[in-house]
């Protein structure tokens, strides 16, 4: 059984600080590009290119509590 992640950013709350972007280990997490949240901060988005394993350093390292991290059991045969 394998575990799939995804990730959920609040932007709004995020400041763009990129600690959740050194802690990814599959480098799923990027800050977006030209663009800023309504308090004018460059914020993180997942990369959808990128394979998330759900580990949750990203939302544990996170100051401001903006990420959530949903886990789902992935079944292979």
């Amino acid at each position: 059984m394998k575990i799939k992640g995804a990730i959920v950013v609040n932007t709004d709350r995020c400041k763009g600080c990129a600690l959740c972007v050194q802690t990814c280990p599959n480098g799923v997490i990027a800050i977006a590009k030209k663009r800023v949240n309504v308090h004018g901060y460059p914020y993180v988005e997942p990369q959808l290119d990128k394979d998330c394993i759900g580990c949750c350093s990203c939302a544990i390292v996170c100051p401001d509590a903006c990420i959530t991290v949903y886990r789902k059991k992935v079944e292979t045969y």
